[in-house]
């Protein structure tokens, strides 16, 4: 009688590792599909308006506007 719980108790414990295994690797769970932020500039070398300014303010120092 002994015999039979020890292996019920080792058949439930490998079941219950390969269980946790699965899940841990998102396999049984279905992955919801993650938003994303719009696409934006990050750094100001990123950012076409900025360095369109920058350009404008090389070419006209003494040019407050830039133009």
């Amino acid at each position: 009688m002994l015999k039979v719980l020890v292996i019920v108790a080792l058949l439930g414990l490998a079941i219950y590792l390969v269980v946790r295994t699965v899940q841990g690797r998102g396999v049984v769970q279905p992955r919801r599909p993650q938003s994303r932020p719009p696409a934006r500039p990050v750094a100001p070398d990123d950012d076409p308006d900025f360095l369109r300014d920058l350009d404008r303010k090389r070419k006209h120092p003494d040019d407050p506007d830039g133009v």
